[in-house]
């Protein structure tokens, strides 16, 4: 999300989101809602004020009441009182990726709140590959925005999570995603969304907060080599779209039953997404039937037309969005030009109502609609809940569940602080704050920098090597005298925000400038073990460091949130083993230098040369793959109980040639028999305590439907004593985990030899009808 890119329109928002926060920060602190029954008792007589009735009753009573004016200021973002009828305004704009961030206009931070906890970027909160984290982090993410609503900070609609695949390790945005997985992301997505959206109570119904998952759909590329999102048509074929693409969408809404969905500002196909009537009503609502609303990105419409040139008139733009599905407007377009497509009779008031009911219904949801929250649930929660010694801890938690251990020769990790004189700490990331969080991000409770978090435990001395991540110069010969000097070098490189971030894809997947330089020079003048940690959002290309015998150990922790140094003097010190592995695949340069971004193939092409994306289809040399991630402990994984066959029955209705068939239609077979159960056995090997993270892959059967070579089914996490034994059970299904999609976007089930992996070990199984 962004403003678009003319200047006009970004200094009209600015000033109005500035003098916003700057009136409501000195006269609100009161959280706004409808219904004050204690202050107007004339609103009990109206039903939607009635919080005992049903969502649908209260909702249609509320429309009927409105005006078609009354009706288009709540088609966007920044929506309008209604005074007569006791509705104040509502602001929907709020951000909580990886935290309750004052990035939305909705959400700030006072003297009152002064900071919330913010936690890892998403990308290493998934290398954690932990479901139970993943929820626990939107549970306290929500606590604190319900908190700083009570107060009057925030609003209750968050347009989190960011659910796109990271296809390209150059994508700016890769670092607010779960990764490169469908599986991994679609997980994360579900269970990051069940941590901001459920209540205590277990009503379903109800939302604590409203989640929203974007951009949907095919959204990665932001503005690479003078290629930029407002102008981008991704040309998808449907085989990528409904196996890779959608998933995430797909669980958010099925799974999640997320609060709503946002369509990207790209095209798809030729065709704006939040004017695409097939992939909103068709899809979203009509296929997987979300119970929400269906928001466009900011500015969408006005680059429709502007940008994209959609259509001859303002008019046509805001009936096309509106027809095509999409109820609410970030941005006042809808707010100036609904009412001319009314008058011109290009959409009908009909479908303005139904799509104000979807808004209506998500806030009443929220409780918005039922009086002062202080007497709801969480009406309780409050400054003391936010930034709590709890929410900190677990924000330290989920660096150290995420951080990657990439290397470790002869056991150079890790280290003993009795053993150290003097730690030599380098690095234009060694001392940094807001690099650590990355996009989206709020202001933290506090930081704990590198620098800081080595610093508790040993005696440090500190060099830059650079002035920034950009390191046109650096100043080598300061940092080779102190490496020489010390017991042990912790080297902090990477990126920042300069160099990937929204609006700002990379073209180089090399570490900037000349840190490859003062990474080989320190580490030849270092007389003691050499560490090298890597933070970025997306891969980087170090094999000059993987293959240099003088770096002993290397690690990835990605934008580790405020309590990064922490978390990484942690693993360095041997407080805690890592267990991290990658959620994306890391390339060599030459990936980036030869492969066109905006191409949206997934899937290798011998004629162009394209090799592919990502660990389901690449097959070109990597860096680091998937998955990948040391321990300081040793971890045996091997497969209990497996069926070696599995047969699956037809519908008896419907006619199947086995002699003709490499694949079967789901709609020809029971998918009530098709699931079974994979025992996976796990034993710490090592001496010492520690996690793994056991991932199940399949091998389909190759040579139908250009299928991916290999596929993740599922995955758990197991905390293991030196010498413990654990079982990890799997449910499978093979309809959803066995089949595959055809050129079409047809979901089928392949037959044949299926081989399941955990760790070396592989099992086959043989899938017959």
């Amino acid at each position: 999300m962004a403003f678009q890119n003319t200047n006009t329109i970004a200094i009209a928002l600015l000033i109005s989101i500035l003098l916003s926060c700057i009136i409501t920060v000195f006269t609100q602190n009161t959280p706004l809602f409808a219904c004050d029954t204690d202050k107007n008792p004339t609103l009990k007589n109206f039903v939607f004020c009635n919080p005992s009735l049903d969502v649908t009753t209260r909702v249609n009573d509320l429309v009927n009441r409105l005006t078609l004016e009354e009706k288009i200021g709540y088609l966007v973002n920044n929506a309008s009182s209604i005074k007569r009828l006791g509705i104040p305004g509502y602001n929907w704009w709020s951000e909580a990726l990886h935290g309750v961030s004052n990035v939305g206009p909705a959400t700030y931070f006072s003297n009152v709140v002064p900071a919330a906890t913010s936690f890892p970027q998403v990308i290493l909160t998934a290398a954690s590959f932990n479901e139970a984290l993943f929820k626990a982090i939107g549970k306290v993410v929500s606590t604190e925005a319900r908190a700083m609503y009570n107060v009057g900070l925030a609003g209750l609609t968050y347009w989190s999570p960011n659910v796109n695949i990271f296809r390209d390790p150059r994508w700016g945005r890769g670092q607010e995603t779960p990764g490169e997985d469908p599986v991994l992301t679609s997980k994360y997505a579900v269970d990051y969304v069940k941590g901001l959206q459920e209540r205590d109570d277990g009503d379903k119904e109800r939302l604590k907060v409203g989640a929203c998952c974007k951009h949907y759909t095919a959204y990665d590329v932001d503005n690479w080599k003078g290629i930029d999102r407002y102008h981008f048509s991704a040309v998808v074929t449907k085989q990528d779209t409904e196996d890779t693409f959608q998933p995430p969408f797909k669980s958010c809404v099925l799974d999640g039953n997320v609060a709503s969905v946002m369509c990207s500002y790209n095209k798809v196909n030729g065709k704006p997404t939040c004017g695409d009537s097939d992939l909103l009503k068709g899809v979203i609502r009509g296929e997987w039937k979300l119970n929400g609303y269906i928001s466009s990105d900011c500015d969408s419409l006005d680059i429709m037309f502007n940008a994209q040139h959609w259509a001859k008139t303002p008019a046509e733009v805001a009936a096309d969005a509106l027809n095509a599905g999409l109820d609410l407007n970030c941005g006042n377009y809808l707010r100036f030009n609904t009412l001319g497509a009314i008058q011109s009779g290009l959409v009908k008031e009909l479908v303005v109502d139904k799509a104000v009911s979807n808004n209506f219904a998500t806030l009443m949801r929220l409780g918005f609609f039922d009086g002062d929250p202080k007497k709801q649930m969480y009406g309780n929660l409050g400054p003391k809940d936010v930034c709590t010694s709890a929410h900190q801890e677990l924000a330290r938690e989920a660096a150290r569940q995420g951080i990657v251990l990439l290397k470790n020769r002869f056991g150079s990790l890790p280290l003993s602080t009795c053993d150290i004189k003097s730690l030599a700490v380098i690095g234009p990331n060694a001392n940094v704050t807001a690099t650590m969080i990355g996009n989206y991000a709020g202001i933290p409770c506090k930081y704990t920098t590198p620098l800081q978090g080595l610093s508790a435990s040993v005696e440090t001395v500190y060099q830059a090597g650079c002035r920034n991540t950009k390191c046109s110069t650096a100043q080598i010969n300061g940092a080779k005298k102190v490496a020489a000097a010390a017991s042990a070098v912790v080297l902090v490189m990477g990126t920042d925000l300069s160099i990937e971030a929204e609006s700002r894809d990379r073209t180089s997947i090399s570490l900037p400038g000349q840190q490859n330089r003062l990474i080989t020079e320190v580490a030849s003048a270092s007389k003691g073990p050499v560490i090298l940690v890597i933070m970025s959002g997306g891969g980087m290309d170090i094999t000059f460091a993987k293959d240099n015998p003088k770096i002993g150990s290397i690690l990835w922790v990605g934008l580790p949130g405020e309590a990064g140094g922490a978390a990484l003097a942690d693993i360095i010190f041997g407080r805690y083993n890592p267990s991290g592995r990658l959620p994306m695949t890391w390339y060599p340069q030459s990936f980036a230098e030869t492969v066109n971004m905006t191409n949206m193939n997934m899937r290798p092409d011998p004629v162009t040369g394209h090799p592919g994306y990502t660990y389901r289809f690449y097959r070109g040399k990597t860096v680091y793959p998937f998955g990948y991630g040391l321990s300081y402990s040793l971890f045996s994984q091997w497969v209990v109980k497996a069926p070696t066959v599995v047969r699956i029955s037809k519908h008896k209705d419907h006619v199947y040639h086995s002699s003709e068939c490499h694949t079967v239609t789901l709609g020809d077979i029971n998918c009530k028999n098709s699931r079974f159960h994979v025992v996976v056995g796990v034993k710490n090997v090592g001496r010492m305590k520690g996690s793994c993270s056991v991932l199940l892959f399949s091998y389909p059967p190759q040579g139908i439907h250009n299928v991916p070579q290999k596929q993740l089914l599922d995955f758990e996490k197991v905390l293991l004593a030196p010498q413990e034994v654990s079982f990890v059970r799997f449910k499978v299904d093979s309809c959803k985990h066995l089949s595959v999609v055809d050129e079409n976007g047809n979901r089928k089930v392949a037959l044949g030899r299926h081989v399941l992996q955990v760790g070396d070990a592989k099992h086959s199984l043989y899938l017959k009808i």
